[in-house]
């Protein structure tokens, strides 16, 4: 699909189809679907649970850095 004004070109979109049946397609190693937050409950959840340990492992370094003295690495 091209779409232009005079001989000025102001969109181009190629798509590429392929129709198979869901076992093919995994078989191949098409399963995108599988990961789109957009149509997988499992991965809105997956994003959600990586979200809340990024969020609590950056709470933790935190309390870690606010619980060794100044300048210290933690070996003793």
């Amino acid at each position: 699909i091209t779409v232009s004004v005079g001989n000025v070109e102001l969109l181009n979109v190629r798509i590429r189809l392929l129709i198979s049946s869901v076992d093919k397609a995994k078989e191949i190693g098409i399963n995108w679907w599988e990961s789109d937050p957009y149509l997988s409950s499992q991965a809105r959840e997956l994003l959600e649970t990586n979200r809340q340990l990024l969020q609590r492992v950056s709470e933790l370094e935190k309390q870690l850095a606010q619980a060794l003295p100044k300048g210290g690495n933690g070996k003793e």
